[in-house]
C-alpha cells in the first residue's frame, strides 16, 4: 500500500522525518513481534508489517519514538532523524512504516492535547481529534427522561452516560410509555438559561430506547421529535412479534441502556456511530439503523443493528430522497430491509419446501393468504413477490392499482407489459393498422437456446399440450413489439371452451416472448400442482433484465445463461418502452398515498422509496391511462424471463 499525499495532515510525512513529532501511536493499540515483521491491531484495524530481519528492530525504534510521553518520544526522533539522512534506504523505510500507519489510522495528532475523563482512552483510540472529543463531552449535558425514574433501564442508562464523561440527570416523564426512555443531549456552556427553553431543545439531540417482553430497540440518533416518532414506530412494529419469555432477562436492560448511551455519546463527541464499525454488509448505505435486542429461548441475549426505514421522516438528513435501484444486486440488498423480521414492512418471500427445478418458486404471506412466485431462478422470484406484495398493500389502500418496480425503469417496464398484456386480455386493439399480424414459431426454428429450452420444459418435461400465438403488435423507438401467449390445446371433450391461457409476455424479439410466455406457462403449471391453494401467483417480467445492465458475465456464459440472457435484453429495454408508451399512448406516473390513507400504507410506501424502489399508478385515474383491469377470480399473471438451463435440462 502507499500513502495519499494528498491526504489531510499526510503532506509533511513526505517532507521531513521531524514532522513525526505531530504524531503519537494512538491508545490501545497491540503488536505482536514476528520473526521478519510485526502485527499491529487497532480498534477496528490491524496491519502487519514484513520485511528482512532488521523490522522488528526498526519497529522497535520508530514505537519509542510514537509514544505518548514526549520526552521520551522526543529524544527517539531525534536519534532516528540523525541515523537516516534525508535520501537514505533507512529514511525511505522509515518513511513507508509512518505512511502504513495514517493509512490503518493506527496514529493520532499530539496538538489536540490528550481526552480527559472516563471516556479519555476509549477517545484516543477512535476520534480524529481525542481531546476535541472530550471536550464536546465535558460542554455537554444529558437528561435520562422516563416515566419511572428509578427503573433499571434509567439507572443503567444514566450510569453509562456518567462514566462516559457526559453528566447526566434522570428526569421523570410520565408522557413516556413504561419500558421506554429518552436520552437527550445539549450543549452547555456555563451560560444562564444555557440548555434549556425551546431553542435549545430544537438543537438537541436524542436517542430513545425501550424493552418490553424480553424484547428491546434503541433508535438512531436524531432530534427530539425523530427519536420519539422512531420509537413509537418501532414499539409497534415490534409488538406482537414475539412470545413473552417466563422471565426477563436480568442484563437486557442494561444491554439496550449502555448501547443507547454509546450511540448518544458517540454523536456528542463526534465518533461515528457504533453500527458503522463492524462494516456489516446487510446494512444499507444511506439509511439510519436501528439496534433489536432480544432474549433467545436458551436464555441468552442477541442483538444486532438492522437498516431502519421509518414510516417518520423529520430530520432533514432523514427526508433528503434516496437513489433509484439500478441493479440487482442493489435491488436484492434492498429486499432484506424491506422484509426484516423485526424493522421491515413486509413478509420475506422464502423458498422453504417449495421446488427450485425446473424453475425456482418462493412463497410469501400477503392479506387473506399466501403470494407464489416463480421466476428462472430464486433471487428473481424474491424480487417479483416483493413488487406483488407492495402492490397488493397499496393498492388495497383505496387508491386504486399501482405498479412497484425496484427503480423507475424497472417499474416502467412491468406497468406497460402489464397494460399491453390486460388490453388483450380484455380484447382491446393494442394497434389497428397492418403492423399488427400474426408471426410463425417452432422449436425447431427457434434461434435463441432460451426460447427452445422453456418450451421443451413445459411440453417435453411437463408434458403440457400447448400451443404458441405470436403477433407483432407494431413498431417505434427503434424497436419491434412482439407479444406471446401460450395456451393450452382444445381437446373433442372441450368443444366450445374458452382456451386456458397458461402465459404471455411482450418482448422486444419472437424468441423473447415465446421464452417467456413459456417460463410463465411453467411456473403456473408447476405452482398449481404444488401450492394449489395459494391466493395470488406472480409470474416472472421481462422487465427485470434492466437491472442486470451492469452485471459481470464470465468468458464462457452464453445467451443459454441468466445472467447473459438479461443483459442482452436490457440492450433493448429502452427502445421496447418507448414503443409500448407508443402503441399504449399511457405514460405511467408517479403514486403517493391519499391523507387519509391507512398508516400501514404510508409506511410501506415511505420504506419503498428510501430503498430506491418506484411506485407508479396503473389505475383507471391515471394520466393517460387505459381502462383498468377488471377484477378476476383467479390469480394474476404477468410474463417474464427464463433461466439458465442445466445441463440435464436443456442447451448451454
Amino acid at each position: 500500500m502507499t500513502v495519499d499525499q494528498a491526504a489531510p495532515g499526510t503532506q509533511d510525512v513526505f517532507d521531513a522525518l521531524v514532522s513525526l513529532g505531530r504524531w503519537r501511536l494512538r491508545p490501545g493499540v497491540s503488536e505482536t513481534v514476528l520473526h521478519n515483521g510485526v502485527h499491529l491491531r487497532g480498534w477496528i484495524t490491524s496491519l502487519t508489517l514484513e520485511g528482512g530481519d532488521g523490522l522488528p528492530v526498526l519497529w522497535g525504534r520508530l514505537a519509542e519514538a510514537l509514544a505518548a510521553d514526549e520526552e521520551r518520544s522526543g529524544t527517539a526522533r531525534a536519534e532516528l532523524v540523525r541515523a537516516a539522512p534525508a535520501g537514505s534506504p533507512l529514511r525511505g523505510a522509515l518513511l513507508t512504516l509512518i505512511g502504513q500507519l495514517l493509512d490503518h489510522d493506527l496514529l493520532v495528532e499530539r496538538s489536540g492535547g490528550e481526552a480527559g475523563g472516563g471516556a479519555g482512552p476509549w477517545l484516543g483510540a477512535v476520534a480524529d481529534r481525542p481531546a476535541a472529543a472530550g471536550a464536546a463531552l465535558a460542554h455537554s449535558r444529558a437528561r435520562v427522561l422516563g416515566a419511572d425514574s428509578d427503573s433499571p433501564l434509567a439507572r443503567a442508562a444514566a450510569r453509562a452516560l456518567n462514566r462516559a464523561g457526559l453528566r447526566a440527570e434522570v428526569v421523570e416523564a410520565a408522557e413516556l410509555p413504561d419500558g421506554q426512555l429518552l436520552l437527550v443531549a445539549s450543549r452547555h456552556d456555563g451560560s444562564p438559561g444555557a440548555g434549556q427553553g425551546q431553542e435549545a431543545a430544537e438543537s438537541a439531540i436524542a436517542v430513545a430506547v425501550g424493552v418490553r417482553a424480553g424484547l428491546g430497540f434503541v433508535t438512531p440518533v436524531g432530534s427530539v421529535a425523530q427519536a420519539r416518532a422512531d420509537a413509537e414506530a418501532l414499539a409497534g412494529r415490534l409488538h406482537g412479534r414475539k412470545a413473552s419469555p417466563p422471565a426477563e432477562h436480568p442484563a437486557l436492560p442494561v444491554l439496550l441502556a449502555s448501547s443507547a448511551a454509546q450511540r448518544l455519546v458517540c454523536a456528542v463527541a463526534g465518533v461515528r456511530d457504533p453500527s458503522a464499525e463492524a462494516d456489516d454488509a446487510r446494512l444499507l448505505p444511506g439509511l439510519p439503523t436501528v439496534l433489536i435486542a432480544e432474549q433467545e429461548p436458551s436464555g441468552g441475549l442477541r442483538g444486532e443493528y438492522r437498516s431502519w426505514p421509518g414510516p417518520a421522516l423529520v430530520d432533514v438528513d432523514r427526508i433528503r430522497p434516496r437513489a433509484d435501484v439500478r441493479t440487482l444486486s442493489e435491488a436484492l440488498a434492498r429486499i432484506p430491509v424491506l422484509t426484516d423480521r423485526w424493522a421491515g414492512v413486509l413478509d420475506e418471500p422464502d423458498p422453504g419446501v417449495l421446488p427450485q427445478l425446473p424453475a425456482a418458486l418462493v412463497r410469501c404471506a400477503v392479506a387473506g393468504g399466501d403470494l407464489v412466485s416463480g421466476g428462472a431462478r430464486a433471487d428473481l422470484a424474491r424480487l417479483e413477490a416483493v413488487c406483488r406484495a407492495a402492490e397488493l398493500r397499496l393498492g388495497g389502500g383505496g387508491s386504486g392499482p399501482v405498479v412497484v418496480g425496484a427503480g423507475l425503469e424497472h417499474a416502467r417496464g412491468r406497468a406497460l407489459r402489464r397494460a399491453v398484456d390486460r388490453e388483450a386480455a380484455e380484447g382491446i386493439d393494442v394497434v389497428s393498422d397492418d403492423r399488427r399480424a400474426p408471426v410463425p414459431w417452432s422449436p425447431e426454428t427457434a434461434r435463441h437456446p432460451q426460447a427452445a429450452h422453456w418450451w421443451s420444459v413445459l411440453v417435453e418435461r411437463l408434458g403440457v399440450d400447448v400451443e404458441v400465438a405470436v403477433e407483432r403488435l407494431g413498431t417505434g423507438g427503434g424497436a419491434d413489439v412482439f407479444g406471446a401467449r401460450v395456451v393450452r390445446r382444445r381437446h373433442r371433450t372441450t368443444v366450445g371452451a374458452p382456451p386456458e391461457l397458461l402465459g404471455s409476455a411482450v418482448e422486444a424479439t419472437v424468441d423473447g416472448a415465446v421464452a417467456f410466455a413459456a417460463l410463465s406457462a411453467v411456473v403456473r403449471v408447476q405452482a398449481a400442482a404444488d401450492t394449489p391453494h395459494a391466493r395470488q401467483l406472480v409470474t416472472p417480467s421481462g422487465a427485470a433484465a434492466v437491472l442486470a445492465r451492469s452485471a459481470e458475465v464470465a468468458p464462457w456464459e452464453d445467451s443459454g445463461w441468466t445472467t447473459a440472457w438479461l443483459a442482452e435484453a436490457a440492450g433493448r429495454e429502452p427502445g421496447l418502452q418507448e414503443a409500448l408508451t407508443g402503441l399504449t399512448g399511457w405514460s405511467p406516473q408517479s403514486w403517493e398515498p391519499s391523507p387519509g390513507a391507512d398508516a400501514d400504507v404510508h409506511a410501506l410506501w415511505s420504506a419503498l422509496r428510501q430503498c430506491g424502489f418506484t411506485v407508479l399508478s396503473a389505475g383507471a385515474d391515471a394520466p393517460n391511462a387505459r381502462p383498468g383491469p377488471r377484477s378476476a377470480s383467479g390469480p394474476a399473471s404477468h410474463p417474464g424471463p427464463g433461466t439458465r438451463p442445466t445441463p440435464m435440462e436443456g442447451p448451454r
